[in-house]
């Protein structure tokens, strides 16, 4: 395995972990940190006047996350 793979592979699993210690953080009684959930319903609900933006802009970044990682 080259260096380069190598740290790429350590960076997905870093943000992973960082992921999942936020979600547990978010999930803690009290806390003030918005989950998941909680941020892509705020992302669906945004509108400039009656265009859904928010929903066509999370379209465009799942159709850029296939594209660049799931596409050969």
């Amino acid at each position: 395995m080259s260096l380069t793979r190598a740290v790429a592979i350590g960076g997905f699993v870093l943000a992973m972990g960082l992921f999942v210690a936020v979600e547990w953080a978010a999930r803690r009684e009290g806390s003030r940190i918005p989950t998941l959930g909680d941020v892509c319903g705020a992302v669906m609900r945004a509108e400039v006047g009656r265009v859904p933006v928010g929903r066509i802009v999370l379209l465009v970044f799942w159709w850029w996350i296939g594209w660049h990682f799931l596409a050969r």
